[in-house]
């Protein structure tokens, strides 16, 4: 079969596009916007890539058209689509679906399915449940949205029936409103967290509790429900029904605890000691999310002590705490966090790493949908309080970051573009300094920007 991805690039979108490659089929794609690490990953799979969304597209003629939903029926100023090629598909009556439709009918039909849910640590912690299976001989397929270093690829068939993949909550498609991870089925669910985010599509923290619960009804009685014992909002999810096994991770009551600091830490299982894991990942949230993929391979058989050994060997996801390069003692990392608590949980864990006198500078901008809303931005001092400075790009935003971030005092620097935010952090930036940057999308190349400044 011949696809045609719409939005091919999306992290998403990419990994199914490997899939369906992978399987055989004939892919194509396009999309606007186009930055590593995806395209880089699609090229080198052979994939034809056609920047923007015009019409002689149709001249292709695929079997289906797969649907991303960064698609939508928006109007330019002009009254013009936005997207012309969505409007001839329409007009023309050929058949589309959805990436995660398509997904669940022609990769997942008959796998154990694992979907790795929450706010936070989705792909990270799913690139750990994948790698403790591959450790242990099961060889899983996998769909990552991001690319985790042990494997260099987001997403691949797999030989044997486990199917890891990360369970977004972001809604499907333009036609179909209901978060992906409901096409999954999956019989083993992890539950990472939950708080309020997409405020472009959710009105509150009930609405995407309400979806939780929907992927909940969904895992057989056989199944498993893997839940962050320290999340109210996930006990309020379960209280709502759940007809399938339950274990927890995190609090001191829960199925599997840690002992121990995040770098360093004993695996508990039922209050008693099943392994140890040492590994150069730091941050308690990493610890959470070890935690978690533990609890969910145990559902397959992995001991805990096989899980744990396989941790030691794990080299997280790319753009995750990504040491970029370090000129004159200056290191310069690359991290996805784009909502405050992710943002406040990076620099935690690279706090933590310091030696006494090191200085930790943080440079984001607030880029996703929810952030550039403004819906947020009041948190942002509380998230970044353990930076020694902090530069924040203003570009795009409805919303003035200088009030939001006054409560910091001179801590914090904001600039209107990126040729000026690297000029103030050039300004401060001394040797030994930590540089973290964070951004869920290119960040105008900062990273290698500012360590060619500084070299």
């Amino acid at each position: 079969m011949h696809i045609h991805i719409l939005g091919i690039c999306g992290t998403f979108m990419g990994g199914l596009a490997a899939l369906a490659r992978e399987a055989g089929h004939r892919v194509t794609g396009c999309d606007a916007g186009v930055y590593p690490p995806m395209s880089d990953q699609l090229r080198a799979l052979g994939i034809e890539l056609i920047e923007g969304w015009g019409t002689d597209q149709m001249s292709l003629a695929p079997g289906v058209w797969v649907i991303g939903n960064v698609v939508s029926r928006a109007r330019q100023a002009d009254g013009s689509p936005k997207f012309p090629l969505m409007e001839a598909i329409l007009e023309s009556g050929q058949p589309y679906t959805s990436g995660p439709q398509w997904l669940a009918e022609h990769v997942l039909q008959g796998r154990h399915v694992l979907a790795v849910a929450g706010t936070h640590g989705k792909t990270t912690t799913t690139s750990m449940l994948a790698w403790v299976l591959e450790q242990a001989g099961l060889s899983p397929g996998f769909l990552v949205g991001g690319v985790p270093v042990n494997f260099g690829v987001s997403a691949r068939l797999g030989q044997g029936r486990p199917f890891v993949i990360e369970a977004d909550e972001y809604d499907t498609a333009f036609f179909d409103k209901r978060s992906k991870f409901v096409h999954y089925r999956p019989r083993t669910a992890v539950l990472n967290n939950l708080e309020f985010d997409h405020a472009d599509i959710f009105d509150d923290l009930a609405a995407i509790e309400r979806q939780f619960h929907h992927l909940v009804r969904t895992v057989p009685a056989s199944g498993r429900v893997v839940v962050n014992g320290l999340e109210e909002s996930l006990t309020r999810v379960l209280h709502a029904g759940c007809w399938s096994e339950v274990r927890s991770f995190g609090a001191a009551v829960s199925d599997f605890t840690a002992r121990g600091e995040p770098e360093a830490f004993d695996v508990l299982q039922g209050g008693k000691v099943c392994g140890r894991v040492e590994w150069a990942l730091g941050g308690v949230h990493n610890q959470l999310n070890a935690l978690a993929a533990i609890a969910a391979a145990d559902h397959l058989g992995v001991a805990p002590a096989h899980a744990c050994r396989a941790l030691g060997e794990f080299r997280n996801v790319k753009r995750r705490m990504e040491l970029r390069g370090t000129v004159r003692g200056i290191a310069v990392y690359d991290d996805f966090a784009h909502h405050p608590t992710a943002i406040r949980t990076t620099v935690d864990g690279l706090r933590r790493r310091l030696a006494p006198g090191q200085r930790l500078l943080a440079v984001f901008e607030p880029r996703s949908n929810t952030m550039k809303l403004g819906t947020m931005k009041s948190q942002l001092p509380w998230s970044l309080e353990q930076a020694d400075l902090a530069f924040c790009h203003a570009g795009g935003l409805g919303w003035d970051p200088r009030e939001a971030l006054a409560p910091m005092g001179p801590r914090a620097r904001v600039a209107d573009d990126i040729d000026a935010l690297l000029a103030l952090v050039l300004a401060e930036v001394r040797e030994g300094d930590q540089v973290l940057c964070m951004s869920n999308g290119g960040f105008g190349g900062i990273h290698g920007r500012l360590l060619q400044a500084l070299g």
